[in-house]
C-alpha cells in the first residue's frame, strides 16, 4: 500500500453537483466546494471513512448536454428519476469531460484546493476521477490534435450514424466499450497512439497534483488486448507495451503516493492488479450477492488473499441501482455486512445509509426528496464503528468452514468469516438465502479450550455464553432466520 493509505481503506462517494446543489438549498444561498460549512465537513468525518470520491468534478461539455437532450432514452431516464425535470436540471455527464479543470459552478480549481484542506484536516483523502477511454466533442484536443482519436471515414458516418461523427471537418468514432452500443456523447481516444499515451501522462499527472487517488473509469478498456479487439485495424500497431504500466509508471514518478483505482469488468481485475493499480473493482461480489446462492459468494472468497486485498467491495455506486431497490427489504444490511467486512477496500455511496431507492441519472443536478430509513441509517452507523477495530483494519482474515446434517443442508445458505489481531477477534456469520439456515461453524483458533468465552453480537446487542472445549471440538452452532446475521465480538 501507498504509504499514507490504510491497508484497507473506506471509501465515500459523492456525487458533488447533487451535494452542492442540496447544500444550497440547506443554507438559503450558494454553496461551492470553496464554501461548504464546516458542520459538513465535520459531519463526514464522523463516519470514520478513510477517503471522500468527489465524482463528477470537472468541467463538462455544452456539446455533450445538447447531444443528452436530442436522446429519447436519456430524457425518459431523466423524467423516471425526476418527474419535473427541466433542461436546465441537465449539467452534463461527469464522464464527459470538456476540461480537466474543476467546473466554476463547482468552485473552480481554488475550490477543491480548500475541499481538500477541509477533508485533510479531518484525516481524509481526496479521490477525483479520469476518464481515459473517451473525451467530450469539444475537449481541446479534437482541434488540436486530432491523431489522438479513433478515425472513420464519410462512408462510416453514413453508414453508421450512431457509431462516427463529424466534428471540425473530421469523421470520429464515438467513445464505447465493445458489448454495447456507442456513447454518442463522447469520442474515442486511441490507446496505441503514442501522442496519445504522452498526453494522457500529463493529464493524470495534473489531477495527482490535486488529490491523493483517482478512479480510473472503464479501466480495462485500454489494455491491449481488449483495445485492440474493439477497433482492430482502426486503431494502428499495437505498441509494446501496455496502456496502463507506462501511465501509472511515469506518473508515480512525481507521485509516489498516489492511489489508482480501476472501474474494471470481465474478470480482468488481477490483469489490472498486475498493471499496477492498488484496488480494482470487485463487481463479480455484487452480482453474486444480488443474483446467486450463498455458496458461490463463499467459492468467490475462496480466492487468493493478496488478490482479494486489493478489490474495492460494493454494494452501491452512481452506476448501479440503489441498493436498498436492488436488494429487497431485510436483504439489503446482509449484503452491506458481507461487501464491507472483508479484506480489501470499501466503498459506500451518498444515499445509501439513508436508503434511498431511485437512482440518479449521472447528468443531473438534483435529485427527489426521499424519507430517510432512520433503522438502516443506525445499522450502517454501527457498520462504520465495526470496521475500525483493529482487526478488521489491519489483522488476519480467514472464511470459516461450516458443516450442515445429512438431513439439513442449509448450511450452503450461510456465510462464515472471521478476522484476527492478537486478543482482538470477531466471527460474521450471515444467511444469504430467504430461508432459515443452521450450520456449526468451524473456527480457525487453537487457542480456545479450556476457557469460557462470551460472544456479544456489535450488531443486535445479542450476548451468548459458549464453553472454549466445545467451539474447538464441534465449532460453534448458528441458527439464523433469513437474510440475518451475527457479527460476534469474543
Amino acid at each position: 500500500m501507498k504509504g499514507g493509505w490504510p491497508k484497507r481503506p473506506v471509501i465515500y462517494e459523492i456525487n458533488t453537483w447533487v451535494w452542492l446543489y442540496e447544500l444550497s438549498r440547506k443554507y438559503g444561498k450558494t454553496v461551492t466546494l470553496a464554501t461548504v460549512p464546516d458542520a459538513e465537513w465535520d459531519a463526514i468525518g464522523a463516519y470514520g471513512f478513510d477517503a471522500v470520491w468527489f465524482m463528477g468534478v470537472w468541467e463538462r461539455s455544452p456539446a455533450g448536454i445538447a447531444i443528452s437532450m436530442k436522446n429519447n432514452g436519456l430524457l425518459e431516464d431523466f423524467r423516471r428519476a425526476l418527474p419535473d425535470f427541466a433542461p436546465q436540471d441537465n449539467v452534463g455527464s461527469p464522464y464527459c469531460v470538456r476540461r480537466y479543470v474543476v467546473d466554476a459552478q463547482l468552485g473552480g480549481p481554488q475550490g477543491l484546493a480548500s475541499a481538500r484542506k477541509k477533508l485533510a484536516a479531518r484525516g481524509l483523502r481526496l479521490i477525483l476521477d479520469f476518464v481515459p477511454n473517451h473525451v467530450a466533442p469539444d475537449h481541446p484536443w479534437v482541434n488540436d490534435h486530432p491523431e489522438y482519436f479513433i478515425q472513420g471515414t464519410d462512408d462510416d458516418a453514413a453508414r453508421q450514424p450512431d457509431d462516427f461523427i463529424r466534428v471540425g471537418g473530421r469523421v470520429l468514432a464515438c467513445g464505447r466499450d465493445p458489448y454495447f452500443p456507442a456513447w454518442p456523447d463522447v469520442l474515442q481516444l486511441n490507446a496505441f497512439a503514442p501522442g496519445l499515451r504522452t498526453a494522457a501522462i500529463d493529464t493524470v499527472d495534473s489531477i495527482a497534483d490535486q488529490c491523493d487517488g483517482m478512479r480510473c473509469d472503464m479501466a480495462m478498456l485500454l489494455m491491449n488486448p481488449i483495445f485492440e479487439r474493439t477497433w482492430g485495424a482502426r486503431a494502428g500497431v499495437k505498441p509494446a507495451t501496455d496502456y496502463w504500466p507506462e501511465v501509472i509508471s511515469a506518473v508515480r514518478k512525481r507521485h509516489a503516493q498516489v492511489l489508482f483505482i480501476a472501474e474494471a469488468y470481465w474478470d480482468l481485475e488481477w490483469d489490472l492488479q498486475q498493471q499496477g493499480f492498488d484496488y480494482c473493482y470487485d463487481k463479480r461480489l455484487y452480482d453474486r450477492l444480488e443474483h446467486n446462492a450463498a455458496e458461490t459468494v463463499r467459492l468467490h472468497l475462496c480466492a487468493d488473499l493478496p488478490y482479494q486485498e486489493r478489490l474495492v467491495r460494493f454494494i452501491e455506486n452512481h452506476d448501479e441501482p440503489r441498493a436498498s431497490a436492488a436488494f429487497e427489504a431485510g436483504r439489503v444490511a446482509a449484503a452491506a455486512l458481507t461487501a464491507a467486512a472483508l479484506p480489501g477496500a470499501k466503498l459506500f455511496h451518498e444515499g445509501q445509509f439513508e436508503g434511498r431507492r431511485v437512482r440518479l441519472p449521472v447528468f443531473l443536478r438534483r435529485r427527489l426528496d426521499e424519507p430517510a430509513d432512520e433503522r438502516l441509517r443506525s445499522f450502517y452507523r454501527t457498520l462504520l464503528r465495526f470496521l475500525g477495530t483493529d482487526d478488521l483494519r489491519s489483522g488476519e482474515w480467514s472464511l470459516c468452514e461450516r458443516r450442515g446434517w445429512p438431513d439439513n443442508q442449509t448450511f450452503m445458505n450461510l456465510l462464515a468469516w472471521c478476522w484476527r489481531k492478537g486478543d482482538k477477534r470477531h466471527l460474521i456469520a450471515a444467511n444469504l438465502s430467504p430461508a432459515d439456515a443452521q450450520a456449526e461453524v468451524m473456527l480457525p483458533w487453537n487457542d480456545l479450550g479450556g476457557r469460557s468465552w462470551r460472544l456479544a453480537d456489535v450488531i443486535s446487542g445479542e450476548v451468548f455464553d459458549r464453553q472454549g472445549d466445545q467451539l474447538t471440538k464441534s465449532g460453534l452452532y448458528v441458527d439464523l432466520d433469513p437474510w440475518k446475521f451475527h457479527v460476534l465480538k469474543f
